[in-house]
């Protein structure tokens, strides 16, 4: 199956519930995209309300930027997401840091989410960023899939992210050099 991919879609309330869901399946399969399972979309929908309040117009340096994935086309089932977010700060106005990064899990193995950081480098490159950062949680093999997609890991927090009593894991920075 391809993937058509879309910047800055019209948020509407549909693709909001869309994102939810996938986000809702995603942090039950163990993904790392902010939330601990088991969660259900009501226990979701206030950090992807957040997450969505930042995205704004394409035009607005301040704004954040959303990609998604849909296979087969623009009416395909979404399958992936990020956000782009601003550090809103003009001495950090030349790079993003990618939020959010996931991919259906029921699609994982098929390549998308490589698919996805590679159309983020593009577009990054088009805005002509200089990188691109994120960071990723330790412990779910993670490091393996970024660096293997260009990204360099240049920090590590340990135990900075409590997933629960006793289970601490590292925050790990990745940057990706795109100059």
């Amino acid at each position: 199956m391809s993937l058509r991919f879309t910047l800055d879609p019209e948020l509407t309330p549909e693709l909001r519930a869309e994102i939810v869901t996938l986000w809702t399946e995603a942090s039950n399969a163990g993904g790392a995209v902010g939330l601990i399972p088991p969660v259900t979309e009501d226990d979701v929908r206030p950090t992807a309300d957040k997450q969505f309040a930042g995205v704004g117009a394409p035009g607005d340096p301040d704004a954040d930027r959303l990609l998604i994935a849909r296979e087969d086309g623009a009416r395909g089932r979404l399958v992936a997401v990020l956000f782009f977010e601003s550090m809103r700060f003009d001495l950090m106005d030349h790079w993003r840091l990618l939020k959010r990064v996931m991919v259906d899990p029921k699609q994982q193995g098929r390549g998308y989410g490589r698919e996805l950081l590679a159309e983020a480098d593009k577009i990054a490159r088009d805005w002509g960023l200089a990188g691109l950062r994120l960071t990723a949680r330790g412990g779910v093999g993670l490091e393996r899939f970024y660096t293997s997609c260009g990204y360099t890991e240049v920090g590590r927090v340990p135990g900075a992210i409590r997933v629960a009593p006793g289970d601490d894991r590292d925050d790990i920075t990745f940057w990706r050099a795109l100059d």
